[in-house]
């Protein structure tokens, strides 16, 4: 049993094979258990740092990764002690088989640790967006999002250079030395990268606006649904979806809606010259009475003989409302309208001209 134990295959002996292949199996059978110990490991840890965490949520989010990543750094231990056969070793394009398989183990060992701590990262935003939603205010919930986003960029660049380090063999050192070299060059060519992510910093301090505000920037009028490192995303009133970059939301006049503190609706009434001073006085009295029946809705108004234009009486009305629903502010847009309409027909009142006989409604 010893000779045929110590026999020579591919510069290994039997007894060595098994072992890797009793090595390697004992991983698969016993990786869920391995895996599963150590993910309630880590959930100490980060109970520690987050209470309330739900330890069967955080176990089956990391399990998964975890589980590769264990088979995977087991089957690289274990092969790692045969000698690579000689024979086997040939060069493909200046490459030895052996490293370039070495290389591809390396590789695919990083990027299964990267996914482990990108999962790791997503439930700890998870659990901090919970708590987050729990204050009135939407910055935290912003800054959950933004620092998820941060970090897992940064993970990304260094997986990057663990793999031209470990893999690649390439000296990081002098890679940095050419980027400080070559400093100037990326930072012009990144520029408007950098532009972005630096207003990202300043919406998410100086708070112009946060997630679920209503916004209009140049053109665009819409709703916030997030604020990311470049960009911010917003539902337009059209339902589409815009992605406006951050510099722009800084840099560009914005009209927060939903911080005003009224809702204001005007009305200009251009009327013929032929109308009387005294049917003028009467219809800015009644188009009053029109507001005061209705002062549980309109918070004040505004109605005046505004200018007097060749053939023409301008009466401006306005009027404001608590930020009450935009349906419900368009309804009483609509009814008082109707109305005007209806006092200029009962008082014989005549509009300037056919272009001018429009009701103009402006919203502010």
């Amino acid at each position: 049993m010893d000779k045929f134990l110590d026999g020579v295959f591919l510069e290994n002996t039997i007894r060595s094979y098994l072992l890797v292949s009793g090595s390697i199996l004992l991983a698969v059978l016993f990786k869920r258990y391995l895996s599963r110990y150590i993910a309630g490991l880590l959930y100490r840890i980060v109970h520690r740092l987050a209470r309330g965490v739900d330890k069967k949520s955080f176990v089956n989010l990391v399990v998964s990764p975890l589980e590769t990543f264990l088979l995977l750094l087991v089957v690289i231990i274990s092969l790692d002690k045969l000698n690579f056969p000689k024979r086997l070793n040939v060069n493909i394009y200046k490459i030895h088989v052996h490293d370039l398989i070495d290389g591809v183990a390396i590789i695919v060992l990083i990027l299964t640790f990267i996914w482990l701590l990108l999962r790791i990262i997503d439930f700890v935003a998870m659990i901090l967006q919970q708590k987050a939603d729990l204050t009135p205010d939407q910055t935290d919930n912003q800054l959950v999002v933004f620092f998820k986003d941060f970090f897992k960029a940064l993970l990304v660049i260094l997986g990057v250079l663990m793999v031209l380090k470990l893999a690649f063999r390439y000296p990081i050192t002098n890679l940095i030395t050419a980027l400080s070299i070559g400093g100037a060059a990326i930072a012009l060519a990144t520029r408007e990268s950098l532009e972005n992510l630096i207003a990202s910093f300043i919406i998410f301090f100086d708070k112009p606006f946060m997630v679920g505000d209503l916004v209009k920037v140049q053109t665009i009028t819409g709703t916030v649904e997030k604020i990311g490192l470049r960009s911010t995303r917003i539902r337009t009133d059209q339902k589409t979806f815009v992605t406006m970059p951050n510099k722009q939301m800084v840099d560009s006049i914005m009209d927060n809606l939903t911080l005003r503190t009224q809702r204001r609706a005007f009305v200009q009434l251009e009327l013929s010259s032929d109308t009387s001073h005294e049917a003028i006085n009467q219809l800015i009295l009644r188009v009053q009475q029109l507001f005061q029946v209705r002062n549980n809705v309109v918070e004040n108004y505004t109605v005046f003989l505004s200018d007097i234009v060749k053939d023409t009486y301008l009466v401006n009305v306005e009027f404001f409302t608590a930020t009450i629903p935009v349906a419900d502010f368009n309804a009483l847009r609509q009814e008082i309208n109707l109305l005007l309409i209806g006092l200029l027909r009962d008082m014989n009142i005549k509009l300037a001209s056919k272009e001018a006989g429009v009701v103009i409604t402006k919203e502010g």
